[in-house]
């Protein structure tokens, strides 16, 4: 965090005070209120968090509390459905999953005449853990009324909301195998998953029907269809008379009359499908990904130990896509304990959101979350967004909150914590989250150490950033929760095992000094069977090796002392430019992505060329300050497209490419600022907020020709 370069001689004073202040804190911390808070204790950095089984440099490596076996199962169980049967047991009057009541719906006209749909919620309406079961065996007996049988495959193509996990669990229960597939996935990607599997039936919101009926012509096997929500007659009469239409209510009353609902159900063995997720196909048609029972209990063994004392008194809010694995495995897992889920989205997630009224609270403000897990370009946003806020207030508000991020910072790399600043300045921005957070979960891609960092300090809780792949049950490594370094994504899951494999064309081996580097390749129970009727692709990354199934997962990482990981590549990131010499793209764009001026890019190599090339959406504050402080004046597409501002900002990635390390080839030569935004709405990044290169390259071609012949 950069201090102004126009600081004035009083402010100076100002901070120099501040510091001595910290300075005598620090040396004289036995004032009793200090003392009294419990938080003055040295962490355990450095302790030895894994270790290679084999003595080699190239592991297998596994957690220090799986040497001898790795973990499977998790209490007692090993299929979902005899998991949730049993913590229904356990909590059953105790409150499950939740959502905010609708009070009313109102049109806001906009200063330039156009109009948004605002929402005003009311609390949260919680079904108990009794009354979710309840649900689930009328969902459950209802689907088997429609002619679906034991380890059919039901399709769920629907946000995240309390009625998607109801119908999942409801599947689980009569061993049905649920096919998830992403609401953003472009309209072929779509119909390739529907047909692939050949389910005839599918649970989705009410909203999304019209986007089903633009499709249903290419979807040649679906005959089922039941929706959440409300909906209109005149978008149910537009679909064919051989499409059956259900309401989830009718299907529930359906299986309400059914004799049977509480005899015993063919319930699924471990090794029986219980997902098969497709992925957000960041490169070519997305593949579907087969996951038993037994990999999703496996992986909940080692994840849960990774939230520290995680108890019924805890509360998640969940949001992200279901479809993706990370939040499904962790609202499995949530649920177990007997931890309240209160649901949510983007639109309606914070105070600010695009859909909530203003003046009345988001749903973090609300349901005031312990618990959250979130994709690195959320938390990219907050950090950015609460700077944002920052900046733009009092200066000496600035120069006091900088101090006080500065000194914590160092207190945090020194082991300590400091409990009188939390309660001053920081619980003001952890506010913003609810205010009760102490545990965030990171995952889908790395997330940067500065964001890392930011968290930490300002947010007052640990950020358990991880690594896995949907491959591999979102299993593979975590970070301890007392560990406060940055950059790395933690030791390996108790459930699995991780080893190095040398990469001699990228020039990574596992002999390199001083840390082995590699190929990471993951194995354990965790490791999905494969992709669904892919063999082709199934036998290019999965193996038997040792007796063991492996997973090769394309990624680059190095183990440090202590048994902890780092990822510092990608396979399919790396291009070979014309002078012959390979270029990360991935290692470039992390480093450019620092910039204050940038919220994403992508980097662009053409293999005839010497160079890169850059696309990055600006942020948009920070652009029009700079636009500001140069003298140009227009709107944000005028600004993007002015010379002297791209100037600037080519400056400025010069400056970070060379602080960073970046070798001559390694900086891009020219910029073109995206006046777009990257969504998976637009397909330029998937779900998980990876970069799609394929699409973004076919929706810049014109700009890149035009870098390259300029």
């Amino acid at each position: 965090m950069s201090i102004p370069s126009d600081i004035t001689i009083i402010e100076s004073y100002i901070l120099k005070a501040l510091n001595v202040v910290g300075w005598f804190w620090h040396h004289f911390s036995f004032i009793p209120w200090y003392l009294a808070s419990g938080n003055f204790k040295k962490l355990k950095c450095g302790t030895l968090q894994a270790k290679s089984i084999s003595g080699l440099p190239s592991g297998p490596y596994r957690n220090i509390e799986s040497l001898s076996e790795l973990k499977t199962g998790f209490a007692g169980c090993q299929t979902i459905d005899s998991l949730f049967k049993k913590t229904v047991l356990q909590y059953g009057d105790k409150n499950c999953m939740g959502t905010r009541e609708l009070i009313a719906e109102e049109d806001e006209v906009q200063t330039n005449g156009r109009v948004f749909k605002k929402v005003i919620l009311g609390e949260y309406q919680w079904l108990t853990y009794n009354q979710a079961y309840d649900h689930v065996k009328r969902i459950s007996s209802g689907i088997k009324a429609l002619g679906v049988k034991s380890k059919d495959y039901v399709l769920i193509f629907a946000e995240t909301k309390t009625e998607w996990m109801l119908t999942a669990q409801a599947c689980f229960l009569r061993n049905f195998s649920i096919v998830t597939i992403y609401t953003t996935l472009g309209d072929d990607a779509i119909a390739y998953g529907f047909n692939q599997v050949k389910s005839h039936i599918v649970f989705t919101d009410a909203v999304l029907l019209p986007k089903i009926k633009k499709i249903l012509p290419q979807l040649k096997f679906l005959k089922t269809i039941i929706y959440f929500g409300d909906v209109k007659k005149s978008t149910l009469s537009d679909f064919p008379e051989d499409i059956r239409i259900f309401s989830l209510q009718q299907i529930e009353d359906l299986g309400a009359k059914l004799k049977n609902i509480n005899e015993p159900v063919d319930s699924p063995k471990p090794d029986d499908v219980a997902v098969i997720m497709y992925t957000s196909g960041s490169t070519g048609v997305p593949k579907g990904v087969v996951l038993t029972h037994k990999n999703v209990t496996s992986c909940l063994e080692g994840a849960l130990s990774c939230i520290p004392a995680l108890t019924a008194q805890d509360k998640y809010i969940g949001y992200l896509p279901l479809a993706h694995i990370l939040e499904l495995l962790v609202e499995c897992g949530v649920l177990s304990r007997g931890v309240p889920i209160g649901y949510s989205n983007a639109l309606t997630l914070s105070d600010q959101s695009s859909k909530i009224k203003k003046g009345t609270k988001g749903d973090i403000s609300v349901i005031k979350p312990t618990i959250m897990a979130a994709v690195p370009m959320i938390f990219d946003r907050i950090r950015t967004a609460v700077m944002d806020k920052i900046k733009s207030g009092p200066r000496t508000t600035y120069l006091l909150f900088h101090f006080a991020y500065q000194y914590k910072l160092k207190q945090v790399r020194k082991g300590y914590d400091t409990p009188l600043l939390n309660r001053l300045i920081f619980n003001k921005v952890k506010s913003i989250l609810g205010g009760e957070l102490r545990f965030m979960l990171c995952g889908g891609a790395p997330l940067s150490p500065e964001t890392e960092e930011f968290l930490n300090i300002c947010f007052c809780c640990p950020v358990g950033q991880g690594y896995g792949l949907t491959e591999t049950c979102a299993a593979g490594t975590v970070c301890a929760e007392w560990d406060h370094s940055t950059g790395r994504v933690g030791r390996p899951l108790t459930c699995c095992e991780l080893k190095l494999v040398d990469w001699e064309e990228g020039g990574y081996l596992t002999s390199d000094k001083p840390h082995p580097r590699g190929e990471i390749v993951i194995r354990g129970q965790n490791v999905a069977s494969g992709y669904f009727e892919n063999p082709e692709a199934t036998a290019e990354v999965f193996k038997m090796e040792d007796g063991k199934w492996s997973f090769y997962t394309g990624d680059i990482g190095e183990v440090h002392p202590d048994g902890v990981f780092k990822i510092i590549d990608r396979k399919k990131d790396l291009i070979k430019l014309s002078h012959g010499e390979y270029v990360s793209l991935g290692k470039v764009e992390s480093t450019i992505k620092n910039s204050s001026y940038i919220d994403n890019c992508c980097a662009y190599g053409d293999s005839q060329a010497s160079y890169l090339v850059l696309l990055a959406v600006p942020n948009h504050t920070a652009i029009m300050e700079l636009a500001n402080q140069l003298s140009v004046s227009g709107s944000f597409e005028d600004v993007c497209r002015n010379k002297s501002v791209i100037d600037a900002i080519m400056k400025d990635i010069n400056v970070l490419s060379i602080k960073n390390g970046l070798n001559k080839t390694e900086q891009p030569a020219k910029v073109k600022l995206c006046t777009e935004n990257w969504l998976p709405e637009n397909d330029l990044v998937t779900a998980a907020f990876k970069l799609k290169r394929k699409s973004i390259e076919k929706f810049y071609q014109r700009d890149i020709e035009m870098m390259y012949l300029n």
